[in-house]
């Protein structure tokens, strides 16, 4: 018998689906937030997130399954043996319709008509954008990326997408490029949307300089992880006049109430909520990808969505 951890929420029809891929397994449902290392310390198999700072409590544990797209942390935290895998695949939907909401909002000013609403204004706030015809640079082309990419596209708009390594082109980017080509491409941009993970690599992206660089009225876009933009740097910025921003991610979270990017012009907040599982299709998906993975790993197949520890992204094999 394997002990199933299960931390996500899941209906009674869901929870037959996890056992019928599992039929061996004892199932426990417990949500994160009440998790203990009692809870944990006998679990083979975890479905869902758990704090971090229980990991190595997970003595049985060989597989963890997060029911986030991002891993922050957790590798380097996971026992000998035991395999991590992600949930990448199942944000796409919503991220990037939150995305192009917030990026619509922003090209056609209907932030500040909600705001003139409460004052009882009645006043043109002058010209607006379109994303047809506008040059989207998308930095990170993963799941969300990819499907905010593809629907810039079906608008009109002329798609460039960067990511680690270009494999090949989708049919829904005009070109494709690599990180260290960024600089190039920032000055050419109408929209620059940043769905990246945590990382060397990210950390501290935007910084002033390349904030700068940034065509004069462009779209800063961030739902993958506040520390890709310099907080500070972003507040001059834009107390400039230089870019608008949509922000679902931010550093520090939550955002202090004195912070000066609440008040900062041009800028389009909400609180990292783009994801998480207000849209029922996320949830499921993240199911889905539990169902077959409990499928594979009885059966000794390869698991979807398996983390790299080194690099911290899931391998280019089995992706959901």
């Amino acid at each position: 018998m394997r002990n199933i951890l299960v931390t996500i929420p899941v209906t009674e029809e869901e929870l037959s689906r996890l056992k019928a891929a599992c039929p061996d397994g004892v199932f426990t449902l417990i949500p994160k937030e009440k998790l203990d290392a009692k809870a944990v310390k006998d679990k083979e198999i975890i479905i869902g997130n758990i704090p971090k700072e229980l990991v190595p409590e997970c003595g049985k544990l060989r597989l963890l399954e997060l029911n986030m797209a991002g891993t922050d942390g957790y590798p380097e935290l996971m026992p000998e043996g035991a395999v991590l895998v992600n949930s990448s695949g199942a944000y796409g939907l919503a991220i990037s319709e939150h995305m192009l909401g917030m990026l619509l909002a922003i090209k056609k000013k209907l932030y500040l008509y909600y705001d003139n609403q409460h004052d009882s204004l009645w006043r043109d706030e002058g010209g607006v954008t379109s994303i047809e015809d506008a040059y989207v640079l998308s930095v990170g082309m993963g799941d969300i990326g990819g499907e905010f990419t593809r629907k810039c596209k079906a608008l009109g708009a002329y798609t460039v997408g960067i990511r680690r390594n270009v494999r090949e082109k989708p049919d829904y980017a005009d070109e494709m490029h690599t990180l260290d080509e960024l600089d190039l491409l920032l000055p050419l941009a109408d929209v620059v949307a940043l769905s990246l993970p945590s990382g060397a690599a990210t950390r501290g992206l935007m910084d002033e300089r390349r904030l700068r660089m940034m065509k004069k009225g462009a779209v800063l876009i961030n739902v993958g992880r506040g520390n890709a933009i310099v907080t500070d740097d972003l507040v001059r910025v834009l107390n400039d006049g230089h870019i608008y921003a949509a922000l679902d991610v931010v550093d520090p979270e939550p955002l202090p109430a004195e912070h000066p990017l609440w008040k900062a012009p041009n800028v389009f907040i909400t609180p990292h909520i783009s994801g998480f599982f207000h849209l029922r299709q996320t949830l499921e998906r993240i199911i889905a990808i539990a169902e077959e993975n409990l499928k594979r790993f009885s059966s000794g197949e390869p698991l979807l969505n398996v983390v790299d520890s080194k690099t911290g992204y899931r391998g280019c094999e089995n992706r959901a």
